[in-house]
């Protein structure tokens, strides 16, 4: 369907002469817009949305959607926060399998008078995860047992894995540590925690089961401070679950599913400076694979990126890896005929400098530049069909967190496992001449002990110029200074991993009181235990001692040890209670009294 627009109305003389000078400078054609799922898409959702950007929502004009088999589709027309689009949500599914076809009288980018279709995927139903290669099995049995905790007894419920730092090590840039800890051993405790510079943990949250956390930082929401990650459960890199974030009082004020119909995958959970998310998903797929030496039919995962207005839950851009990237560039071909083949495995996706997307996928050694109007890919960097020539010491494998620094470079964390292409992982730098089409290395960071991840790891870039990387399975995340020296380093207990690691700013608020703890041991004296979990702007502790809860005065103070300070006390008091200061005296908080164990 196309509209052809009419100009009606009477010209005198002034209008004439208007029109006539008009036609030297003819007015400019409406603005295209881009739509989503993108004219051509193969493995659409049958419960997907259409969604349109680039005009608002009065300018989008009459939308008609035909599916192939479920014939003509109503819906409605819901604007997008920003003004700049609206989505079109169908009243019924569409059918597997079937074409979709949508008319529109706009100026469509890939389409036709404003006419494009796409196809909906046929899903596959219920399928194994494939086991890792034995190589990278190898590598993973190496972390052991799940190591040593800590344990508190203020907070008995809470018990973290030690972090322990490397003797002389100093952090040079600002802000805690975030990890997401998860041991293999699924009865001990997974979920996001920030540790200080000495190993300490600030705030620790255990998920319940065997739920896990990826992905955690502190991140920024409509100007305010927050915390996210993703949370759910997974098996050798295909996770199930949502995304959570966080306020500074640790509240939930936002759960996050991607639309259309997908789950969440654990890799990626990034807020936008427009206040969008951008998500990853793995929907599985039937497809023909005997091109590439599997089944005719054959179960294929589909890396779909999205970026969702986090205000109405619309889909503001989508992209499928299916019919954008060709079965041939994996590096590995089909192996189990009962198992879906994860033949890119998006691992990382952000915005580049420009609005388009980066993206890394781990199973075809690639970094892919997506054109964020037409879903196209712009470039492509290493793998089998590299546009740019690739200098000494550039080529990687496996890799992750592919990520645009502010100068121009592109950084990515080189796994080369598994199976290994290099003795040890590297935090690559990488110049790019996108002119000329060359990639050249600035910088390879190792290890010291050339540790080799088989799985997992990132690398964040530093004020001041340094990074920060996160070794992934091998449970270390080390601090380089400008220079390229290790000026940090610590680990996790044996058994333990983290899928990324940063640091960054954070204060904590919360809003729950804290917990303490009076123990009186004969001949010993009284030991008062005081802790608060999240809480950053504790500088002290004040203890508060008496004979009833409501007949407490202060008995003595210290500054604070970590998690949980001890404070010895004189006497023998019925009851104890602890106020927290700030830095400037100021009491942050009191417990609640507690009587003294004997």
């Amino acid at each position: 369907m196309r509209l052809i627009p009419a100009v009606l109305g009477i010209l005198g003389a002034t209008g004439v002469a208007a029109l006539a000078g008009a036609q030297s400078a003819p007015a400019q054609a409406p603005a295209p817009v881009s739509a989503y799922p993108s004219p051509g898409t193969v493995s659409a959702s049958p419960t997907t949305q259409i969604s349109l950007r680039g005009r608002p929502r009065s300018e989008l004009g009459r939308i008609v959607v035909r599916g192939s088999r479920s014939g003509a589709h109503t819906g409605t027309l819901r604007a997008h926060s920003d003004g700049q689009g609206a989505s079109w949500l169908p009243s019924r599914r569409f059918q597997q399998g079937e074409r979709v076809t949508v008319g529109t009288g706009l100026r469509v980018r890939g389409a036709r008078q404003g006419d494009f279709s796409f196809r909906v995927a046929r899903l596959a139903g219920n399928v194994i995860v494939p086991k890792p290669p034995v190589a990278v099995l190898k590598l993973l049995q190496q972390t052991g047992e799940p190591g040593k905790t800590r344990r508190f007894r203020t907070r008995p419920d809470l018990k973290p894995p030690v972090v322990t730092v490397s003797p002389g090590s100093k952090a040079i840039a600002p802000g805690h540590l975030f990890l997401s800890p998860k041991a293999k051993n699924d009865t001990k405790q997974a979920g996001p925690m920030i540790s200080d510079n000495l190993g300490r943990p600030i705030w620790f949250h255990p998920l319940p089961g065997i739920r896990a956390a990826t992905d955690f930082r502190a991140q920024t929401f409509k100007g305010q401070p927050v915390l996210t990650y993703w949370q759910g459960t997974s098996s050798f890199g295909i996770g199930t679950g949502e995304m959570v974030m966080l306020d500074q009082a640790y509240r939930p004020i936002r759960r996050i599913r991607a639309p259309n119909g997908f789950k969440p995958d654990l890799h990626e959970f990034r807020i936008t400076p427009r206040d969008t998310a951008i998500l990853i998903s793995y929907p599985l797929v039937k497809a023909d694979l005997r091109s590439v030496g599997g089944r005719k039919r054959g179960v294929l995962v589909d890396s779909v990126l999205q970026e969702i207005d986090l205000d109405t839950g619309l889909v503001l851009f989508e992209w499928h890896s299916v019919g954008r990237i060709a079965l041939a560039e994996a590096i590995v071909p089909p192996m189990n005929p009962r198992a879906p083949w994860d033949y890119v495995h998006a691992n990382s996706v952000a915005l580049d400098d420009d609005g388009d997307f980066l993206m890394s996928a781990r199973s075809t050694w690639g970094v892919y530049k997506i054109d964020r109007g037409t879903g196209g890919i712009v470039w492509r960097l290493g793998g089998k069909r590299s546009s740019f020539k690739l200098g000494k010491g550039v080529k990687f494998a496996w890799q992750h967190d592919a990520q645009r620094r502010a100068d121009g470079a592109l950084t990515v964390f080189d796994n080369s496992a598994a199976p290994a292409t290099r003795k040890a992982s590297r935090a690559l730098a990488i110049r790019l001449d996108e002119r000329r089409r060359t990639a050249t290395l600035i910088r390879g960071l190792r290890h010291p002990k050339n540790y080799l991840a088989a799985t997992q790891g990132n690398q964040q870039t530093l004020p001041g110029g340094g990074s920060l990387v996160g070794w992934g399975s091998q449970r270390f995340f080390t601090e380089f200074d400008s220079s390229g020296r290790v000026a940090w380093d610590a680990r996790t207990a044996t058994g333990y991993e983290s899928y990324r690691a940063y640091r960054m700013p954070w204060v904590g608020l919360p809003r729950t009181l804290p917990k303490v703890v009076g123990i009186d041991s004969p001949g010993a004296g009284l030991d008062v235990y005081a802790s608060w979990n999240g809480a950053t702007e504790v500088a002290r502790w004040e203890v508060l001692s008496g004979p009833a809860p409501r007949r407490l005065t202060p008995a003595g103070s210290l500054g604070r040890r970590g998690f949980e300070t001890r404070i010895p006390i004189g006497g023998r008091p019925a009851w104890v209670a602890v106020r927290a200061k700030d830095a400037r005296g100021n009491v942050l908080a009191t417990s609640s009294a507690v009587r003294v164990q004997r």
